[in-house]
């Protein structure tokens, strides 16, 4: 894989200037090494959920190999973007949120309303997927509202005891077992191989609206908001400078190769089990339940129970990493938020005159937070955390029981839609920049793919818009 900086030859140079909070001078590069990959497993296992494998299911299921092309597109994509978060965070010993909020107030008030809406409904869609193959596994223990309760529970004890090292380790776990059910499928299956690289070809489907389906199948490859939380993940792991650039980079293409074999292999599942016989399945994850019954049906009980153990793994690694990762987001806001009131309180932080407070450089001033603070575990161990826990656990218990409010899911519908363009957009006016060093700001390769990347989701976002039924909603 190219080099998606654009630049030759500066991964495993020392960042002129790049000295952080301390001053010390940056440890030396390390050369990238498969002993040190981590971050990479962890973001792919949260990006792929029940959702993902469903939808590309379906895409196999009606258009046969013809969009695998898309689906490589969507891993390239989505290596970009994490690339250029993690960056961020390697280049400037800054946060990704502490560079949001460098470009205005209007970011930390979307990302609120954000973390909010999309948590609570996101908490019972997270918590419902992991207790489906459960209630399927186990069908006379208890009804499904209730290991979806008991899923979210385990979630949050886990995430709230355990510190990024542990939770790495079990999401490896969980990674291996994911690899391991959607390769023997993709195997089982007897994929047409000769199809498969003729769907490499970029050929759009011969039916209505094939352009926004192959969009959206590039789009729905691997993670949302999974893919801000990749450079938390990288200083959560210890990796705080350009010393580890190379080891990221490495790190993150593992990642989407591992994303990419999950996609491809349930793509050939699609293709050969349900297009050449004509099966249909439904969208979200009873797909899936479905999809388990026609395994049974093909090829015996041990089969469907491999295959609903592989689906509990894909759902809990994106219930416990979300749990994770994005509290960990919040907490760091939170730090940022609390650090701006006592600079404003002691009237500290102000930038000398003809300066400004967005954060420009490559060292963190004023009200900003570190990858360092997130590297030491502080932000682990804090009350936003713990508090952005429960609300990922409590409160959408009761959508669990109730049914999901109509207007809310519209909310929740446009704001997801719309974080991959903020993300791609904000990570393409960072990294071109001063608040990026020089020599780590984007060069051509990555602001193609970047600008690609949001113009893809800015048109997912304008659709997804359009299609709800806003004539209810009011």
């Amino acid at each position: 894989m190219a080099d998606t900086s654009g630049n030759a030859d500066t991964t495993g140079s020392t960042a002129t200037g790049n000295t952080g909070e301390t001053g010390k001078a940056l440890s030396g590069p390390r050369k990238s090494s498969w002993k040190y990959i981590g971050p990479g497993i962890v973001v792919a296992a949260t990006g792929v959920g029940a959702g993902d494998l469903v939808a590309t299911l379906i895409a196999g299921s009606n258009f046969g190999y013809t969009l695998l092309w898309a689906a490589v597109i969507g891993c390239l994509v989505k290596i970009s973007l994490a690339e250029a978060a993690g960056r961020w965070h390697l280049s400037t010993g800054r946060t990704l949120f502490d560079g949001w909020a460098s470009l205005g107030r209007w970011t930390s008030w979307f990302f609120v309303v954000y973390v909010v809406i999309w948590g609570f409904v996101y908490g019972a869609a997270a918590m419902s997927s992991s207790g489906l193959p459960l209630q399927a596994l186990f069908p006379d223990v208890m009804d499904l509202e209730w290991w979806a309760v008991l899923t979210g529970l385990v979630g949050l004890v886990f995430v709230w005891f355990n510190k990024y090292e542990v939770f790495e380790k079990v999401m490896t776990v969980l990674v291996g077992v994911m690899f391991v059910v959607t390769v023997y499928l993709a195997i089982r299956v007897t994929p047409n191989l000769g199809d498969a690289f003729a769907g490499l070809l970029p050929v759009l489907p011969d039916e209505k609206d094939s352009i926004l389906n192959t969009l959206g199948l590039i789009g729905g490859v691997g993670g949302t908001i999974t893919l801000a939380a990749y450079g938390y993940w990288v200083n959560a792991k210890g990796w705080t400078n350009t010393g580890w650039m190379k080891v990221m980079r490495l790190d993150n293409r593992v990642a989407y190769i591992t994303t990419g074999i999950f996609v491809i292999s349930m793509l050939f599942v699609g293709a050969e089990l349900l297009h050449s016989s004509n099966v249909a399945i439904a969208s979200g994850d009873k797909g899936l339940i479905q999809l388990g019954d026609i395994l049974e049906d093909e090829y015996g009980t041990a089969t469907a129970k491999f295959f609903l153990i592989g689906f509990f793994a894909t759902s809990f690694t994106s219930l416990i990493g979300v749990w994770h990762g994005v509290s960990l987001m919040f907490a760091d806001f939170v730090e940022r938020y609390r650090k701006d009131r006592a600079d404003r309180a002691t009237g500290e932080g102000k930038p000398p005159a003809g300066k400004t407070t967005s954060g420009e450089g490559s060292a963190p001033s004023g009200g900003s937070t570190s990858g360092e603070e997130v590297a030491s575990g502080a932000r682990e161990r804090s009350w936003p955390f713990r508090a952005y826990l429960l609300w990922l656990t409590f409160p959408p218990i009761v959508l669990l029981f109730q049914g999901e409010p109509f207007r809310l899911i519209i909310l929740y519908g446009v704001l997801g839609a719309a974080f991959l363009p903020f993300l791609a957009l904000t990570l393409v006016w960072l990294l071109n920049s001063s608040r990026t060093p020089a020599e780590w700001r984007n060069g051509i390769l990555s602001n193609s793919m970047l600008t690609i990347a949001g113009l893809i989701f800015v048109i997912l976002c304008v659709k997804q818009i359009w299609d709800q039924p806003w004539s209810e909603f009011f």
